[in-house]
Formats: C-alpha cells, sequence, structure tokens
C-alpha cells in the first residue's frame, strides 16, 4: 500500500510551480528507499536521475507489435499460452484406417477426397474460382463410422496438419478465455497449414442461440463464426470437418458454414457383411461367402457400432466354451512356441461322448498346450439373438427430415 504526501519544493531545486508528489510506503518505513528526481519524476535510488543536474529517468518503452526487431505478436506470452493448451488436439500418431477399411459410405469418401486429398495432391486444380470445400458436416445415427470418417482422413491426409477438438478443450474457467482459444486454435491451424479440424459432438459448442443459454456459450459461438468465415479471415488450406447426431439443434449460420453436409446413414446389407469381414480380421473362422451374406440380411437395422458389438461377442464364444469344459481331446494343430511346427498333443474341448475325451477343467490345461475351437455360424447366431440395435425409429425419421431440408446423402 502506499501513500501520497504533497511536499514542498526545496530552495535551489527548479520547481513547475505547483506542488511535488512523492511516494512513500506506509510514511517512513521504506521512506530512505525512495527519492524525488528533478521535476518530481519518481525513479530508483540507483538511477543517474537522482543526481542533479542528470536527465530525468524515464519509464521503459511497451514493445510495439509492428517493431522491426521481430518481437510482435508471436512472441505473447498469453498467446503461447493458449496455444501451448492446444498443441495436445494435434494428432501425431496417426490412427492406421485407410479408406478400405470403411465399408460403404462411398458419398461421404468421395467428398472428403474432394475436400482433403485432391487440393494437396494436385493444387493446380483448385486455383481462382475452383477452391476445396471448407467446411464438411458429417450427420447421422449414433455408431455408423462418422468418427471413423475422420480417423481414415487422417490416416490418409499424411501431409496435413489434423487437430481433433472436443468442447473440454476450448471451454474455460476463465471469463474470456473459451473465445480465445478458439481464436488461437484457427491461428494454429493457419500456422500449420494445410490443416484438418475435426470437431466431434460439434452440437455441443454450437447448438441454437437462445435467451437462455448462458453468454460464454453466445461468445464461443460468435468467434466461431468469425473465424469460420468472417471478414479479414483467409482460411485457405484449411478444412473444418464436423460430426453430430443431432443436426437440427445446431444454429443456422453454423449450420450454413458447413457447405457440405452429409448424411452417413445405417449400412446396407452389403456394407453389414463387409463389416463382419472387417471385424473377424484374421481370427481363425469357419464362416463362408453364403454365411456373411445371411448375416448382413439378419443385421436390419444395426449400426456399424452394433455389428462390430456382435463380432466381439462371437469372438468371446470360443473362450466361453473353454471355460465351460468338462472334457478335452487331444488334436494336432501349430505349436505355440512355433506355428511352423506341427504338434499332436494340443488340447481341445469336446462333448464328453467324444471318442478320446479326457474328463478335465480348463485349470488342468498347460498353458502352452491349449488350443480354443474356431468362431463358427452358430457362435455369430449366438451373439447376435443377444445383442440389440441402438437407434429407434423416431430419430431416424428426424435424420432423413433433415437431409431432405438440408443434406445430402453420404
Amino acid at each position: 500500500e502506499c501513500s501520497v504526501v504533497w511536499e514542498q519544493v526545496p530552495k535551489g531545486r527548479p520547481s513547475l510551480g505547483v506542488p511535488e508528489p512523492v511516494a512513500c510506503a506506509h510514511l517512513g518505513q521504506h521512506r530512505a528507499r525512495l527519492d524525488v528526481a528533478p521535476f518530481g519524476l519518481l525513479c530508483p535510488p540507483s538511477s543517474p536521475g537522482n543526481r542533479l543536474g542528470s536527465p530525468p529517468w524515464h519509464p521503459p518503452r511497451p514493445t510495439s507489435r509492428n517493431d522491426s526487431d521481430g518481437e510482435g505478436e508471436s512472441d505473447d506470452p498469453e498467446k503461447k499460452k493458449l496455444q501451448n493448451q492446444l498443441q495436445g488436439a494435434i494428432v501425431i500418431e496417426r490412427p492406421n484406417v485407410k479408406w478400405n477399411d470403411v465399408a460403404g459410405l462411398e458419398g461421404a469418401k468421395e467428398a472428403l477426397k474432394e475436400a482433403v486429398i485432391l487440393p494437396i495432391k494436385f493444387p493446380h486444380l483448385f486455383t481462382g474460382k475452383r477452391t476445396p470445400w471448407r467446411g464438411i458436416l458429417l450427420f447421422g445415427p449414433p455408431g455408423t463410422g462418422k468418427s471413423y470418417l475422420a480417423k481414415a482422413v487422417a490416416t490418409e491426409a499424411n501431409n496435413s496438419t489434423f487437430f481433433s477438438i472436443s468442447s473440454s478443450d476450448l471451454v474455460s474457467k476463465w471469463l474470456g478465455e473459451s473465445e480465445k482459444l478458439v481464436k488461437n486454435l484457427f491461428q494454429l491451424a493457419r500456422e500449420n497449414k494445410p490443416s484438418i479440424i475435426f470437431i466431434d459432438e460439434i452440437d455441443s459448442l454450437c447448438g441454437s442461440r437462445s435467451e437462455n443459454e448462458s453468454e460464454a456459450a453466445r461468445r464461443i459461438k460468435t468467434e466461431f463464426l468469425v473465424q469460420m468465415q468472417g471478414v479479414g479471415v483467409d482460411n485457405d488450406g484449411i478444412l473444418v470437418l464436423g460430426a453430430t447426431n443431432i443436426p437440427w439443434v445446431l444454429d443456422s449460420a453454423i449450420r450454413r458454414r458447413f457447405e457440405k453436409r452429409i448424411y452417413i446413414p445405417l449400412p446396407e446389407a452389403h456394407a453389414r457383411a463387409a463389416m463382419f469381414k472387417l471385424h473377424l480380421g484374421t481370427t481363425q473362422n469357419s464362416l463362408t461367402e453364403a454365411d456373411f451374406r445371411e448375416l448382413g440380411m439378419k443385421t436390419e437395422g444395426y449400426s456399424g457400432a452394433d455389428i462390430s458389438i456382435i463380432v466381439r461377442d462371437a469372438l468371446m464364444q470360443p473362450v466361453r466354451k473353454v471355460q465351460s469344459a468338462t472334457h478335452f481331446k487331444k488334436v494336432r494343430g501349430p505349436s505355440r512356441a512355433d506355428p511352423n511346427n506341427i504338434v499332436d498333443d494340443l488340447l481341445m474341448p469336446c462333448s464328453p461322448g467324444d471318442p478320446g475325451a479326457i474328463e478335465m477343467t480348463w485349470m488342468d490345461v498347460p498353458g502352452d498346450k491349449l488350443l480354443e475351437p474356431v468362431v463358427c455360424m452358430s457362435d455369430m447366431l449366438r451373439s447376435l439373438s443377444s445383442t440389440k440395435p441402438t437407434v429407434n425409429e423416431h430419430d431416424l425419421l428426424k435424420l432423413k427430415k433433415f437431409t431432405e431440408d438440408f443434406g445430402q446423402e453420404g
């Protein structure tokens, strides 16, 4: 705390004709540490301005953004702090998801290739009035592959900087910091272009504006609008990719800034059959092409995530057989130590009436001698009967209505 006292200028010192303010801390306690320079300028005791006849001491001039020494906004500590917070959103290790790993969705894949891959590979195609898409919105029921498509984009666009953003990356408890984070996100993307900003569940950040929403949410939305397509904003080389399950709650101005709005529907029968193959991968199984087609027909109304759960449950069926088995039999098969070496002392679960059945449980089987049963069609059907679809008809009708009004089929 400082007090200010007015002191008459002593004789022999130049005067401006007004009393001279002297800052003292607690009036006398720290008086010896302060001195008065000529013409009433406050200065440290060690500065030359304390001696009579010396030029007055002036505080250092603050650095200007336009100074010729190159120090400007890029050295702003607050900007550095905010951009450091966003560094974690940059995807460094690319997910290994190729376009071929995405079953179906040909329309969505073509639109993303137009917006991401072609401008990087053939930049001369996109000059003049022909410009790539700057905003693409993927919408559809949960579990249909919107985020999976974004992983494919991150993998295939290996020359781009990929930002994966959620609301927690941009919402701050400090007043005014959330919109600064949005601004710095786009500045960081411009500095590292070509860039892709993927915002999952964008409805949590950019819902419709209403009287009941908080001032902070309104400011975040406004900053998004400005940064995506505002006056004086250059977003060349930047794609904003959004994903949502409930597109009808998006603000109309945000919706307009997503130039392509692509509906990601539930997979069709042939895509569902392909998904069963993809999720089984290299796991040993006895399913035929006819079995895969039958599974595709039986899963009408199931999403890609639902089919993934069915396959994961079916992959556990052989493990359950091992756990519940009371008898095992010796079989021929590849050795655990060397798969190229065929041995004939492996143990597989069997029924009690099987010739060669040995009464024992899985606890009695040596760890390197167990040969689990292969996944079969009955395992798939058993898992299918216990797994229900997660998408209801009411949501599908709302999504179809939104597609008819504002979107296109993916």
